[in-house]
């Protein structure tokens, strides 16, 4: 393996991390997600992760310090809204009220939320001048497949732990928007 394909792989691993953790979170408060639904969650992460380095490389300079500044912001809010949703429900509804149904807008919301980094990282690639199209489709595979195995361990740390472990899944995803807004 070359050093080249070496540092794409632990950059994909480095940028999955957000997706697999958002994936964790909606493996225990969606208990009852088809497998069709857990097949999207994969695919629409991977997809963003993948198409956004190569938007962030085309883009390159022209708008890197605007992005660099609000793209923290956007990713913040998202998933602090999508959390504080989470924990709303959690708290304020009988277990039987708990939404547990898949929702394309959101799964939409938290793919581009959690795929704003690959959109700096292809800027990255970008002036580094070198290519995008390999390292963006090994980016996408890997968050596909980080993204599926996080519902699935969900799932189960989600059946163990019980209905109220959303709001455990709510606070994630908060941490996860202050990590992005931070920039850790």
């Amino acid at each position: 393996m070359t050093l080249q394909i070496a540092s794409t792989i632990l950059i994909a691993i480095a940028l999955a991390m957000d997706a697999f953790s958002v994936s964790l979170t909606k493996g225990f408060s969606q208990k009852h997600l088809k497998k069709q639904e857990i097949l999207y969650y994969g695919l629409f992460f991977g997809a963003f992760q993948a198409i956004m380095p190569i938007i962030g490389y085309y883009c390159g300079n022209v708008i890197t310090n605007f992005i660099e500044t609000i793209a923290p912001i956007v990713g913040f809010i998202l998933l602090l809204l999508i959390g504080l949703n989470m924990i709303r429900e959690s708290i304020f509804s009988d277990d039987s009220e708990i939404t547990d149904k898949f929702s394309f807008g959101e799964v939409t919301l938290l793919a581009i939320a959690t795929s704003i980094d690959a959109f700096a990282v292809g800027i990255t690639y970008a002036l580094l001048k070198s290519e995008i199209i390999m390292p963006s489709i090994i980016i996408g595979i890997v968050a596909f497949g980080f993204s599926i195995a996080g519902i699935f361990i969900g799932k189960k740390i989600g059946d163990y732990f019980g209905d109220k472990f959303q709001i455990f899944g709510g606070i994630i995803l908060i941490l996860i928007g202050i990590k992005i807004l931070l920039g850790f």
